[in-house]
């Protein structure tokens, strides 16, 4: 597969993706889309920002204007995502023939869903909670269902979604065409491959070494209580959009508040907020009526900006594979970016970690570094009038419990 032209899509189709700029597949395109067409299953590696959504939605998009009964089932991770894939699979249906969908996501309201659901669309994007919602309430049928999209597999699963994802395969006909993508392939991937999908087409694309070098990675080495002072130097110095990651909800909403009052105007995403919130913080941010997103990880997949030029992890992830994600949010669709990320003396095992995911010409380029502290380990001392040394202890630090210390690390923030 060369281009769109050669594989046989229909003529509105391709009409829409030459509107789209769609011109040439990309690596995870050409490999997937000619499997989709011919019904196989697919198993497929590939990080965000490789043209995936593409990748499924172009030729299921096709066989949706091909075949008037076939119904398709997307299911992702977060809301965001849901409503990015769904925004895709529309701009290619459009010029087709009329074919209704419907959002199906936690946080949207449900009376508007009903509405949808009764309209019997053909297409459903959704998240695996709603969609169990609606099923358990009887206001959603998969029995047509001949495809199903399982995006991001991985993320769904780490964010404990296996439960709903079960009960939502056993609703569909045993008959079908499942696709799943992830971006890495654990064993648990692979078992759960295995006991749902048919003799599937594997593909890998690699392209996380090609997408970080096109990113400027730098570290910051600094004391816990240091982080917030040298972010604002950061930001004072950077130009340009700007998304900054922390590890809780709290922080996010405490972190933009503190900006925004010293004139960098900034917003919190994160998942205890509205999806009509949310879905407003995005659009602003889309549009530029503000420079600054202080996000949590439900921002780290999903989120398609091409105008973010920084990303600054003011705290690791907690999962190694979720910094890919995060600097993958800049330096898209062949533009460059930076990212930028404290790391203190508590973070060092993390950092290891994350370091070696990296290619080696550009890991831990340090731009600043901080004294690491006493070092918690036995000293020896001079010997004592006895003749035996002495053994010291270097004084710890007490706090009452882990949340006590996430209280201390939120409070220096």
């Amino acid at each position: 597969m060369k281009n769109f032209d050669s594989i046989g899509l229909p003529d509105e189709l391709l009409r829409s993706l030459e509107k789209c700029n769609f011109t040439n597949p990309t690596p995870v395109q050409e490999q997937v889309i000619p499997g989709v067409l011919k019904g196989e299953d697919i198993l497929a590696t590939a990080q965000t920002g490789t043209g995936k959504t593409g990748a499924f939605a172009i030729p299921l998009t096709a066989r949706l204007f091909e075949n008037p009964q076939e119904t398709v089932l997307v299911l992702t991770p977060t809301r965001e995502l849901a409503t990015q894939v769904l925004e895709q699979f529309h701009k290619f249906l459009k010029g087709g023939p009329t074919l209704r969908s419907a959002l199906l996501i936690g946080g949207d309201p449900i009376g508007k869903q009903f509405t949808q659901l009764k309209m019997k669309p053909r297409l459903i994007v959704g998240t695996p909670g709603r969609i169990n919602d609606h099923l358990k309430r009887g206001t959603l049928n998969l029995r047509n269902t001949q495809s199903l999209v399982l995006d991001e597999i991985d993320r769904m699963l780490d964010m404990g979604f296996g439960v709903q994802l079960a009960t939502i395969i056993e609703k569909l006909p045993k008959t079908r065409q499942t696709l799943m993508f992830s971006a890495t392939l654990p064993s648990y991937i692979e078992n759960l491959a295995a006991k749902y999908l048919k003799k599937p087409l594997r593909i890998t694309v690699e392209t996380k070494k090609e997408s970080t070098l096109k990113i400027d990675q730098k570290t910051h080495k600094l004391k816990e209580s240091d982080k917030y002072v040298t972010l604002i130097k950061e930001l004072e110095e950077r130009s340009g959009s700007v998304v900054i990651f922390v590890k809780t909800k709290r922080s996010a909403d405490q972190l933009a508040g503190k900006l925004t009052k010293l004139s960098h105007d900034s917003k919190a995403l994160h998942g205890d907020l509205r999806q009509n919130v949310r879905t407003r913080v995005m659009d602003a941010f889309r549009k530029e009526k503000y420079r600054i997103l202080v996000a949590t990880d439900i921002a780290a997949r999903g989120l398609d900006v091409p105008h973010i030029r920084h990303v600054i992890n003011y705290d690791l992830p907690q999962c190694r594979e979720d910094y890919i994600h995060r600097i993958g949010r800049t330096g898209r669709a062949g533009s460059t970016g930076s990212a930028l990320s404290f790391v203190t003396p508590q973070d060092n095992q993390t950092w290891k970690g994350i370091n070696r995911l990296l290619p080696p010409e550009i890991r831990d380029k340090d731009i600043s570094s901080a004294p690491s502290g006493p070092k918690r380990s036995f000293k020896k001392s001079a010997p004592h009038k006895s003749g035996k040394p002495l053994q010291k202890r270097t004084p710890r630090t007490k706090t009452s419990s882990t949340k006590g210390r996430q209280r201390l690390t939120l409070a220096a923030a």
